[in-house]
């Protein structure tokens, strides 16, 4: 699997994806950064990260669009498919691989706390916190848009798929029945953003995770099944 990892890893790089997904995000928070710390004078991270669920709506789909979709449509997916590694093991290692440039934009992050140490007394814990929900949300959102790039050969139509998807969670407020456990970013907004780490929050993250990954494994095997 730690073959798939590299390669896929590599592969962001070797193209504009990981650059588009990595200076999007960069620019859209230091965008914030400027303003939360030069014109609020605020050392806090709530308000900096309040427009990150609208931003991995725009980004997350660009860096998940082509991870089965591609290789179905130019018929590189045979390849894998007949390979000595399991299904499972070759969901993973893109998943990872993908999460791998998420945790990279992460510890880019870093950089805006030490800059807040020379203007004030950040909290650490409420960073570490936030950064936390930042990555399970993208974390949770890659499942989705690989299971999206696994059931159609257009890049285009798994990253509408997404798209339409995380935008509509934009809006389920966040309840206590099924639908309102879909509210990952309500969940980010209430909880982790201001600092709080609330197990229902952080279990739904991870459930949702775990469940797209599943069926991503599912729709790849049953392809497989039919070859």
């Amino acid at each position: 699997m730690w073959a798939i990892i590299k390669k896929e890893f590599k592969s962001y790089f070797l193209s504009p994806i990981g650059y588009i997904y990595i200076g999007i995000f960069l620019f859209i928070t230091s965008l914030l950064f400027l303003v939360e710390t030069f014109y609020v004078g605020s050392v806090e991270f709530n308000y900096m990260y309040s427009w990150t669920s609208l931003v991995i709506t725009f980004t997350v789909p660009i860096l998940t669009m082509r991870m089965f979709a591609e290789e179905k449509k130019t018929g590189t997916d045979q390849l894998l498919l007949t390979s000595p590694r399991s299904v499972t093991q070759i969901v993973l290692g893109k998943y990872l691989a993908a999460c791998a440039v998420v945790l990279v934009t992460m510890l880019m992050q870093f950089g805006y706390f030490i800059i807040l140490t020379f203007f004030g007394e950040p909290q650490m814990a409420s960073f570490l916190v936030s950064l936390l929900g930042i990555t399970l949300i993208s974390m949770a959102y890659i499942a989705f848009g690989m299971f999206a790039s696994s059931i159609t050969e257009s890049q285009i139509i798994a990253a509408v798929i997404s798209f339409v998807v995380f935008f509509i969670m934009l809006f389920i407020p966040s309840t206590n029945n099924v639908v309102g456990s879909l509210s990952l970013s309500a969940a980010l907004s209430n909880s982790f953003l201001i600092g709080t780490l609330v197990l229902k929050d952080l279990v739904s993250m991870i459930t949702f995770s775990i469940v797209f990954i599943l069926f991503t494994i599912i729709a790849i095997q049953r392809r497989k099944g039919s070859k």
